[in-house]
């Protein structure tokens, strides 16, 4: 089974998760491409399922330059910066 996200690969779930968290790295594709292409394409609820709000926080500064979508980069601009002012517990 394919995630959506990656449409254009082939890739199972278990070898995008283990990219995702970096026990894995296919030529190019490693922990941060995956990161980005969930970023990119996977609805909210997936992105903090798959990746949490603490790794989230600390690799969007990372990540940021490579998502191309202007309404994407401005969201997680509010969240990553939202979050540990008024959320700190849930990272």
């Amino acid at each position: 089974m394919r995630p959506a996200y990656v449409w254009d690969y082939d890739l199972s779930e278990p070898d995008f998760l283990a990219l995702l968290h970096g026990q894995k790295t296919l030529g190019r594709l490693d922990g941060d491409w995956a990161a980005v292409r969930l970023l990119e394409y996977a609805p909210y609820a997936e992105i903090v399922r798959l990746m949490g709000f603490q790794r989230l926080v600390d690799g969007w500064p990372r990540w940021r330059d490579r998502v191309r979508s202007p309404a994407r980069r401005r969201s997680f601009d509010f969240l990553t910066e939202w979050l540990p002012v008024h959320h700190p517990e849930l990272i």
